[in-house]
């Protein structure tokens, strides 16, 4: 299947009022780009750390609209038979009627056509199976070679939510967590996302894990890295909710009960989590952070010092830091 794109240049002020105009006239779904600066729940839902230094919002907007093409080259224009000149013609009319009310800066327009792409499986293309130390990691798409079934192997899919053990910043987290596992282990998990970390944890010999995640993909992901590797429903468990603002979640998840709080995640989030990780911790035990740029490690490093821990190792991969503490 071919779509036809349309492409508008902008400005942000006039990205809403454009859309709905558009959508007035058959073209629904647009696809925004622009250098506004994220919103603290933005930040708060992201699972890796963004650029220390993003790009200064210069009030440009890009506003993409996609018309399918039929096999005779025609577009199909909200059930309607439609071509590029008359689709053109929309959205010229639309941006006439906004420019009316306010600036919608170069409001010029252009057209290109783009095959059809399955999004959400495309990335399985460039994601095979490969080692992290002594563990094989396979993709659940990918069959096990006869040489390798002696090995230790893990199956992963993180379907839409993250966590494939590719990242620098999972890496570490799993040297980290390897170095402190015992078979008494109890692990908390925050932002399991596929569950990969706790999931290795067990694994590796761990008792117990518990993960916490925003997301609720991570459910269907977690469940079938689990069935994957056969890991017994009792030894992992998942919750759905914010840890750091959320009592019932704190609750749940329950004080000084964990040997091991694991968190791959935004350094902007853990310095809100730490004191709420400490808390969980019994005495003694392991606080093991990433997702930490090297422009942030002195931040979570400050939150972790300040929430009473003492920093043990902090260690580097790439531009990724891993910083790893303890309860005194």
């Amino acid at each position: 299947m071919k779509w036809m794109k349309f492409r508008i240049k902008t400005v942000v002020d006039a990205e809403d009022l454009i859309i709905s105009e558009l959508y007035d006239r058959g073209l629904e779904g647009a696809q925004i780009e622009d250098r506004v600066p994220l919103s603290p729940l933005e930040k708060e839902r992201m699972f890796v750390d963004i650029p220390p230094e993003p790009e200064a919002d210069d009030g440009v907007a890009y506003l993409s609209f996609f018309v399918e093409m039929n096999a005779d080259g025609f577009l199909d224009l909200d059930g309607e038979r439609a071509d590029q000149e008359s689709v053109l013609s929309k959205i010229e009319e639309a941006l006439s009627d906004v420019r009316d009310f306010m600036e919608i800066g170069e409001g010029t327009v252009t057209v290109s056509e783009t095959e059809d792409v399955d999004w959400i499986n495309n990335w399985k293309q460039y994601f095979h199976q490969f080692y992290i130390d002594d563990l094989l990691v396979i993709p659940s798409w990918e069959e096990v070679k006869p040489e390798d079934r002696d090995k230790k192997i893990l199956h992963i899919d993180p379907g839409t939510a993250f966590g494939t053990g590719m990242h620098e910043t999972t890496r570490l987290c799993i040297g980290e967590i390897k170095k402190y596992l015992t078979p008494e282990t109890e692990l908390l998990d925050v932002g399991t996302g596929s569950g990969i970390l706790s999931i290795l944890a067990l694994m590796y010999g761990a008792k117990h894990a518990v993960g916490t995640d925003l997301d609720p993909c991570a459910v269907e992901a977690v469940a079938q890295n689990k069935e994957a590797n056969g890991i017994a429903d009792g030894a992992f468990d998942l919750l759905i909710g914010n840890i750091i603002t959320e009592k019932e979640i704190q609750d749940k998840v329950g004080n000084e009960c964990y040997d091991i709080v694991v968190a791959n995640i935004l350094a902007d989030v853990l310095v809100p989590l730490t004191p709420v990780a400490v808390n969980c911790l019994k005495p003694g035990g392991v606080y093991i952070t990433s997702g930490i740029i090297e422009s942030k490690e002195e931040t979570v490093r400050q939150a972790v010092e300040a929430a009473g821990l003492t920093v043990h190792e902090v260690n580097h991969l790439g531009e990724w830091v891993s910083v790893t503490a303890r309860k005194n």
